[in-house]
Order: structure tokens, then sequence, then C-alpha cells
């Protein structure tokens, strides 16, 4: 704030001294002189009620007066406000969709903004509002060279998260959530991911039940194998299972399609139907842990399956670890739900 006498709803940094009164007077019309309207007598007239707001009749006119602005005084007051110095807490600048609701720590009498929005208009409602600081998830993009990096940090911003893209390794590790994006070649995403000690990170993450979020090929570096081309690369060996080219008369498989998700999904809570966007020649035919009995007494892993050409594994829910294979980020109002979902589920 850089004037004393800006809107008591504006917000305010701690430490700095407290709002100067201020009054608000609604006139009937400003060129109609009428005795004895002075700000000063309006000050008087409110400050017996404190209630910050006295209305005789609707007004036409809006001006501002101060103690001494004399042109204030020569019209017939119909409303008056007040605003008063208040006590607030310590309150940073807002982003839309961030931090918390709006003038969440205000306290008084004044505590609603009312004339902050009279004065310049309801603030657009953001997509989703976080409850508290507390709330805001603080996600990391994983860097390594490949992925749509920036779609994916518009996308998780969109949905309330603090979201970083970086490749260090130690701000991927302390964060609430990581993601792996990942587009183009099997072999040059382990390349890269490799580069910034990425598998390293994934497994320390996991290890310590933190959870990472893989997106596309960032999701098929999480098996054991890719077989591109004839060239066949180790993955993180998270879970077991090839990543081979689909069967399908036509590839890429390039476009919106449905999923079949599990009983009780996380992921896909509240998405029944929906469709989501695919851009991928390769995928996941067979995923050995989804078969009945091979986890013994462990729970295994909720699998979501699509179809093109033949059946692939669509998406993985496994305790800290989840995937897609299509792009939440370019799926619309469905990824931006599934993103949200994944949100939810970070501690």
């Amino acid at each position: 704030m850089t004037s004393a006498t800006a809107p008591v709803a504006a917000e305010i940094i701690a430490g700095r001294p407290p709002v100067k009164a201020m009054v608000t007077a609604m006139v009937n019309d400003a060129n109609r002189p009428t005795r004895g309207s002075t700000p000063a007598m309006i000050e008087n007239e409110i400050a017996s009620g404190i209630s910050a707001r006295a209305t005789t009749r609707p007004a036409r006119t809006s001006v501002r007066a101060t103690r001494g602005d004399s042109q204030a005084g020569r019209g017939r007051v119909e409303r008056a406000e007040v605003m008063v110095p208040i006590e607030v807490a310590v309150v940073r600048p807002r982003r839309c969709g961030l931090e918390r609701p709006p003038y969440p720590h205000v306290r008084g009498e004044f505590a609603t903004g009312a004339a902050h929005g009279a004065a310049r208009g309801t603030p657009r409602a953001c997509p989703r509002l976080m409850g508290s600081v507390a709330a805001v998830k603080k996600v990391v993009v994983l860097d390594y060279g490949s992925g749509n990096l920036r779609s994916a940090e518009r996308a998780l911003t969109r949905v309330g998260a603090d979201v970083t893209v970086t490749a260090d390794a130690e701000a991927a590790l302390e964060a609430d959530g990581l993601v792996v994006p990942g587009v183009g070649a099997y072999a040059a995403c382990m390349d890269g991911l490799r580069a910034v000690d990425g598998p390293k990170v994934i497994g320390r993450r996991l290890a310590g039940g933190r959870p990472v979020l893989g997106i596309c090929v960032g999701m098929q570096v999480l098996f054991q194998r890719g077989v591109e081309h004839g060239q066949d690369t180790e993955g993180c060996g998270e879970w077991p299972g090839v990543v081979e080219q689909l069967q399908a008369p036509v590839l890429p498989h390039m476009g919106w399609n449905t999923v079949e998700s599990p009983a009780g999904s996380t992921l896909f809570a509240g998405l029944g139907g929906q469709r989501f966007y695919f851009v991928h020649s390769y995928g996941v035919r067979q995923f050995p842990l989804s078969e009945p009995g091979v986890t013994g007494r462990l729970t295994p892993p909720a699998v979501t399956w699509a179809e093109h050409g033949d059946r692939f594994v669509a998406g993985v829910e496994n305790g800290p670890l989840s995937a897609t294979q299509f792009h939440p980020e370019k799926s619309g109002d469905a990824g931006a739900q599934l993103l949200t979902n994944w949100l939810d589920t970070l501690d």
C-alpha cells in the first residue's frame, strides 16, 4: 500500500502504520451546494455510530472526501462511509487460485471489503482457491530436458499447487509432490533422467512414501525396460513390464479416448466416462503385477486401461507412485480434476 488513504480492504503489510480515517461521501449532485455538508460534519455524523455506514436514500454520484477538501461540501450527502484504522495480521500478496480467499486476516467492522468491491468491482473468481497457506501443496516438475514442462506447470497452478520447474535434486526431494513429465524416445528420456539423478530421486522419494506422478513417457520410464526401434533400454524399474509398440492399424494413437478405471480409484474419482488426450505409439500392453495372486498379501497396483487397436495401460496407482499414459495437462477439465485428485493425496 502506497497511500494512507488507500482502501482499508487492500492488503496491508504488517508493521506499516494503520490506515488514517477517511470518508467516502455519496452526493445527489456535486454542482448543487447544500448548506452544512462539510467533511467534518460527515465524520461527526458517522463517528457516532461507528458502523461505518449511514444511508438516507440512493445516491447517483460518488466523491471521496478527506479533511480540508472544500469540493466535497458542495453536495447533499446521501450515503457516507468511513474507513477507520483496523488491526491486521501478516498478509502477503495473493495470486489467483493459490494462497487464500480475499482479505482472510482482516479483523473488525470493515472486514468485508465492501468499499473495495464498490470502487473497483468484484475480483475475478479463481478456478480454485485454497483454504489457507497450510493447504497449498508445493510441487516440483522435474526438468530433465524432456516433457511439456510449461503446460504441466500451468495445469498444476490452475488447480492450486505452488509449482517449481527445476532440475535440482534437493528441491525435487523436498517438495510435497514430484511430477515427472516426458515426451519423445524412451532412451533419450532415460539419458536425460540419469543426467539429473532422476532415478535416484524417484527411488528416494518412494522409499519415504513421498508422492510421484509420471506423465506419458514419464510413466513409461518407471517400468523395467523399453524397446523402441530395436533398441532395448533399461528403465527405472519401479514396476515390472516392457514398453513396446502398440498393435494398432493407425499410429500414433493421437487424440481423445476413454479409459477403464478400477473401482475405488483415487486418481479417477468423479471421472467416470470422461475422455483424456493421448499422443503415443508405445505403451505397456501387459502388467504382471495386475494379475491375480502375483503380489501375494500385498495390495496390487490399481491399473487403468484403454484401447487403441489392443489394450494398454493408461494409468497406475501404487501407493505414493502414480502415473498416466495420457496428458492430464492437455485434457481440459477432466485432466484438471485428475490433477486435483492427485494433489489431494499429498501430505
